[in-house]
């Protein structure tokens, strides 16, 4: 079995387990959000990470962030590689966030096959979805706080937001505002880079290293947080404590249908085109490119 089946069954396991074993993951399901947490937390063990468990408290329930950290040469940068574990209210999820869980340990595990001279962290947030989105309670908005209170230095952040849907029709994609068409694919067969004018230099730094590895299509912006989604993950948490980081996403809602629905299921996604992706991105942050 070649390298991209391999990855192609791993993400496709992960989010079979998240969204049709375990289910909606919510703030409201603890028992489900516990279950996720250990099961990541179990699967990072399993990869040689040094792992912690940052809890917190929200409204008397506890909260976990999954942090797997892979160790790099002495002094290197740290990295910092995120998704969110947890749904929306009744939502299997496959897409939001499954997808980016899946890509999260994916690489991971590809990381413990040829290392990084950096040091790698791949964190596990949860909360990131509605009623506590954009707020201080978010579990990457607690992480970025730890760091900054730490005055840990990042090389960056990135945050792996809805990776597994795309679109072969013309007009399948949108845009939220009308003259980006004019500028970006009228299918949805291309994943996006997505930060903040400051984080410009380091999505630029990943973005040429992905194209020299990488063989699925590649669009990116970097603008003002007015643009409607450019900040909706958990990389503008980073922002907020002036990290660098942006998202990698197959844009959400300007392209899935089934966003936060029932609908959100493991069978509408593509595996294959998350396989090339978490392929390319691998390799794009090896020394040698990134």
């Amino acid at each position: 079995m070649d390298i991209l089946r391999v990855i192609e069954t791993n993400l496709e396991a992960t989010v079979r387990v998240l969204s049709e074993e375990i289910g909606p993951r919510s703030y409201k399901d603890l028992e489900e959000l516990d279950r996720t947490a250990d099961l990541i937390e179990e699967k990072m063990i399993s990869l040689g990470c040094d792992v912690k468990r940052q809890s917190f408290i929200f409204m008397g329930n506890t909260y976990h962030n999954i942090i797997g950290e892979l160790r790099g040469d002495e002094g290197s940068e740290i990295l910092v590689i995120g998704a969110h574990y947890d749904t929306v209210p009744g939502t299997p999820g496959a897409d939001d966030n499954a997808s980016g869980i899946a890509g999260l340990l994916e690489l991971a595990r590809l990381n413990t096959l040829e290392p990084y001279s950096k040091t790698v962290r791949f964190v596990a947030f949860t909360l990131e979805e509605p009623p506590l989105f954009k707020t201080r309670h978010m579990g990457s908005y607690i992480y970025a706080e730890s760091l900054c209170k730490e005055n840990v230095k990042l090389e960056g952040m990135i945050s792996l937001e809805m990776i597994g849907y795309y679109c072969d029709r013309k007009g399948c994609q949108y845009y939220p505002l009308h003259f980006f068409k004019w500028f970006y694919p009228e299918k949805g067969d291309f994943i996006a880079f997505v930060g903040n004018i400051s984080s410009k230099a380091f999505t630029k730094k990943v973005k040429n290293a992905f194209h020299r590895t990488a063989t699925l299509p590649l669009e990116s912006l970097n603008t003002i947080s007015l643009v409607p989604g450019v900040d909706f993950s958990d990389h503008s948490s980073f922002w907020d404590f002036g990290y660098s980081a942006f998202m990698i996403t197959d844009t959400a809602f300007y392209r899935n249908p089934h966003y936060h629905t029932a609908g959100d299921e493991a069978d509408t996604l593509d595996y294959k085109r998350m396989a090339l992706l978490i392929y390319g991105l691998k390799s794009a942050l090896i020394p040698s490119s990134f």
